[in-house]
């Protein structure tokens, strides 16, 4: 039943086992990421950058890269895939070409907040840049292949692409217009801003630097996180 309706907005999933198993991997990959970020084991950017890992390595003997260039290599091929997918399959229908071009508009949009927008102090874990990099091209590519391989395929009886076109527009002007935003509300050598995963990891990093840090202050939201 579940299924059923399903269907009626969305096209049956792909029998490639390449998408099938890119999913997958996905999937597991993300999940023990957040869990990671959890037990404290945090992807190694900004000011977490060494934190939460094995300190029998020092500081200076780990491979590192300015933030910034470690955020451009991170969405930078992502980006050239969005953009190659039109030179490798020119025709595509209509659809096909909305998925495309919110990809492409997506990550340039990024890599334009990182070089004009976001303002960067910190460092980025070499490994984690790469890994990031990855698993952006990844998604990317599982994406745009796995809508591949529904042209011809008979449309969905409800069509959403609209709806989906506008919600897209509507977020991605909305986060751009809030990054811009705290942008200004940081100084060239000041705090950085995180989603509430980073905000939990920081107050943890502080109570690990300073033994009369008030277990009073919380992450993100006083009194409650």
């Amino acid at each position: 039943m579940v299924s059923f309706t399903l269907l009626k907005f969305m096209y049956p999933p792909p029998s490639n086992l390449f998408v099938i198993a890119m999913s997958a991997i996905s999937i597991v990959s993300m999940g023990n990421a957040g869990i990671m970020e959890l037990k404290g084991k945090h992807m190694q950017y900004s000011k977490l950058w060494n934190f939460g890992v094995d300190q029998k390595i020092p500081a200076d003997k780990k491979a590192k890269i300015a933030s910034k260039t470690g955020m451009i290599l991170g969405y930078t091929p992502a980006f050239v895939a969005a953009i190659g997918s039109f030179f490798l399959v020119p025709v595509g229908d209509y659809r096909f070409d909305l998925l495309r071009s919110a990809i492409t508009i997506h990550f340039f949009k990024r890599i334009f907040e990182v070089l004009f927008v976001h303002k960067y102090s910190g460092f980025m874990d070499t490994e984690a840049a790469i890994a990031i990099s990855i698993s952006y091209l990844v998604h990317t590519a599982t994406m745009i292949y796995s809508h591949y391989l529904t042209l011809g395929f008979p449309e969905p009886q409800t069509d959403l692409k609209y709806v989906g076109a506008l919600l897209f527009l509507v977020g991605i002007s909305g986060n751009f217009y809030h990054h811009y935003l705290l942008s200004k509300l940081r100084t060239k050598v000041g705090s950085a801003f995180y989603l509430t995963g980073r905000s939990c990891a920081t107050r943890k990093w502080y109570q690990s630097k300073f033994e009369d840090f008030p277990t009073r202050v919380k992450a993100l939201i006083p009194y409650v996180l």
